[in-house]
C-alpha cells in the first residue's frame, strides 16, 4: 500500500531509463538518468515529479538489419542491443523504466511483434514494446524540443519527424499535445543500388499513379525523375500542416489520419534522418535511397526556409530520446494497491464517462458499454484496466457510492479472479481504492492510480513502485503492428 509518510520523508531518488528505437533505416538506443523528487511543500499532500533528465549514453547508429523485404533480422538487432548494453556498462536489472519502439516501415514487417517482444524480455524488467504512429509522433516531437518550444513561446509548434518510411507530425500548444498525423513520406520508400531502382514501397504507389509518374523496379535511377517525386512529397508536407491549401494528395499518403485541428502552426521543427541531410552536403544517392533528394526538395521550399522554422534540439536521435526520456509518467501519490507482482504489462484500457455527479447514476451501464467494446471472445479472460476522469472534489458519500457501484458491476461482468485496475485523472485514487478494499467481496487484487490520463484503445504498463512504494511508473502506449 502507498505510504504517504515515505514520500514526504523522501528528498529524491535517481532511476535509470532506456530508449530503444528500431526504425525503417536505423536502430539505436540511449540510457538516461532521471531524478525524482517530492516537490510539495511542508504540510501539503506529497507529490513526486521528474525534475531532471540526463542522457548518460548514446549508442552508435546502426542500419536496421533485415532478413528480407518483409522481415527484420531479430538476431542481429538483439546482438546490437546486447553489445551496446555491454559498452555502456548497463545491466537490464539496473533499469527502472524505458521503451522499445518500432517505427515506420519496420513496424509493418511480418515479424515486428515477435522481435520487439523478444527484446523486451531481455532488455529490462520494465522496458516495454511499443509501436504506433501517434506515439512515435509524440515522442519524436518531445525529443526534438517542439513541446518545450511551444511552452516557452506560447505558440502552436509542429514537429515533422521525417524518417525512412514515414513522416510523423505532432502539434503542440503551450507544451500540450494538440494533434498528431502520420504520412507515408520518407527517404527509403525508394531504394537505389548500382544506379538502379531496386525497391519501391507499395505505400507509394497510390501517389505515383495519381501524379502520373511511372516508376519500375530495375529501371535506371534518374535523378530528375526521382527529384520530381520528392518535390511532390515536400509539397504534400506543406499542405499537411496547413501552410498551403490541401489537395487530395495528403489523403493518398496518410498512414493513419491527417491533422484534424483547424489551427495552423506558428513555427515548426524538423527531425529524423532526412531532416539531418537538409543542412549537410550529401551526395544524391549516398544512402542508397531518395533521402538526400527529399531533403533537397524540402530545403528548396520557401515555406521551410523562413523564420518560422526553428532548429530542433535533436534531429537524428529525436525519437529514441523521446522513448527514453518522455515515455514514462509518474502516478499521483494518493494511490492504493494491494498487488505485489509488478510490473504489469500490456494491459488494454477501456474508458467510461464519469466526470459529473449525474454520471454516477449511469455507472454500471457505461462500464458495461466500455468493456463490451473490448471484451469479446478473442480476448476472453484477459486483464483490462478501467479509466475515467473522475470527480474533482467528491464527497465521502459519493466516493463510497462510486466504489460500491464499480465493485458490484465488476463482479457481475467478471466471474473469474481478474484484478480491479482503475486509472483516474483526478486526485482521488487513495480514497476510492480504500473504499474498494473495504467492499471487495471476492478479495480481488486492487490497483487504483490517479494522476494518469489514458483512453480506450490505449495499453498501459505499470512498473514496480518507487520512492518508498508511494508512486508507480506508468507508460501509456499504443500497440499497433501494421502487417
Amino acid at each position: 500500500m502507498a505510504d504517504e509518510k515515505g514520500l514526504a520523508d523522501m528528498k529524491e531518488e535517481m532511476i535509470m531509463s532506456a530508449g530503444i528505437d528500431i526504425g525503417t533505416s536505423t536502430t539505436q538506443l540511449i540510457f538516461s538518468k532521471m531524478l525524482i523528487r517530492n516537490v510539495s511543500g511542508f504540510g501539503k499532500i506529497p507529490q513526486a515529479e521528474i525534475i531532471s533528465k540526463e542522457i548518460v549514453y548514446k549508442s552508435d547508429i546502426y542500419v536496421t538489419p533485415l532478413l528480407s523485404e518483409d522481415a527484420i533480422d531479430g538476431e542481429k538487432v538483439r546482438h546490437i542491443i546486447v553489445s551496446e548494453y555491454e559498452k555502456a556498462g548497463i545491466r537490464p536489472e539496473d533499469l527502472t523504466t524505458g521503451a522499445i519502439i518500432i517505427t515506420g516501415e519496420s513496424s509493418r514487417k511480418k515479424n515486428a511483434r515477435e522481435v520487439v517482444e523478444s527484446l523486451a524480455q531481455m532488455a529490462g524488467d520494465f522496458v516495454v514494446a511499443e509501436a504506433g504512429p501517434e506515439l512515435e509522433a509524440v515522442l519524436a516531437g518531445k525529443g526534438a524540443g517542439a513541446g518545450l518550444l511551444s511552452k516557452q513561446a506560447g505558440k502552436v509548434v509542429a514537429n515533422l519527424d521525417i524518417g525512412g518510411g514515414t513522416t510523423n507530425i505532432c502539434y503542440f500548444e503551450e507544451g500540450e499535445i494538440l494533434d498528431t498525423a502520420c504520412l507515408d513520406i520518407g527517404g527509403r520508400l525508394i531504394r537505389i543500388q548500382d544506379g538502379k531502382v531496386i525497391y519501391i514501397s507499395s505505400r507509394l504507389r497510390k501517389l505515383l499513379n495519381y501524379s502520373g509518374i511511372e516508376l519500375m523496379v530495375g529501371e535506371t535511377a534518374d535523378k530528375n525523375k526521382l527529384s520530381h517525386i520528392t518535390d511532390v512529397m515536400a509539397e504534400i508536407l506543406v499542405e499537411a500542416i496547413g501552410w498551403k491549401r490541401k489537395s487530395i494528395r495528403p489523403e493518398l499518403t496518410k498512414t493513419n489520419h491527417l491533422i484534424t485541428v483547424s489551427k495552423i502552426p506558428d513555427r515548426i521543427t524538423l527531425s529524423g534522418g532526412v531532416a539531418i541531410c537538409i543542412d549537410e552536403n550529401k551526395k544524391d544517392f549516398q544512402y542508397g535511397d531518395i533521402g538526400v533528394l527529399l531533403a533537397k526538395s524540402i530545403k528548396s521550399r520557401v515555406e521551410f526556409s523562413g523564420t518560422k522554422v526553428e532548429k530542433a534540439l535533436e534531429t537524428m536521435r529525436a525519437t529514441v530520446i523521446g522513448a527514453g526520456n518522455f515515455s514514462m509518467r509518474i502516478s499521483g501519490s494518493t494511490i492504493e494497491y494491494t498487488i505485489q507482482d509488478f510490473p504489469l504489462k500490456n494491459i488494454p484500457v477501456v474508458k467510461w464517462k464519469l466526470e459529473k455527479t449525474e454520471d454516477i447514476e449511469q455507472m454500471e451501464e457505461n462500464m458495461a458499454k466500455a468493456a463490451f467494446l473490448f471484451d469479446h471472445e478473442e480476448h476472453s479472460g484477459q486483464q483490462i484496466a478501467f479509466a475515467m476522469k473522475g470527480l474533482g472534489c467528491p464527497s465521502f458519500v459519493q466516493v463510497q457510492c462510486i466504489a460500491e457501484r464499480f465493485s458490484r458491476q465488476f463482479d457481475t461482468m467478471f466471474q473469474d479472479d481478474r484484478k480491479m485496475i482503475l486509472m483516474i485523472e483526478q486526485d482521488i485514487g487513495k480514497a476510492l481504492g480504500q473504499a474498494l478494499k473495504r467492499i471487495n467481496r471476492k478479495n480481488r487484487d486492487i490497483v487504483c492510480i490517479d494522476g494518469i490520463r489514458c483512453d480506450s484503445g490505449d495499453y498501459i504498463d505499470l512498473g514496480k513502485p518507487i520512492v518508498n512504494g508511494t508512486v508507480i511508473p506508468v507508460i501509456v502506449k499504443t500497440l499497433i503492428f501494421n502487417q
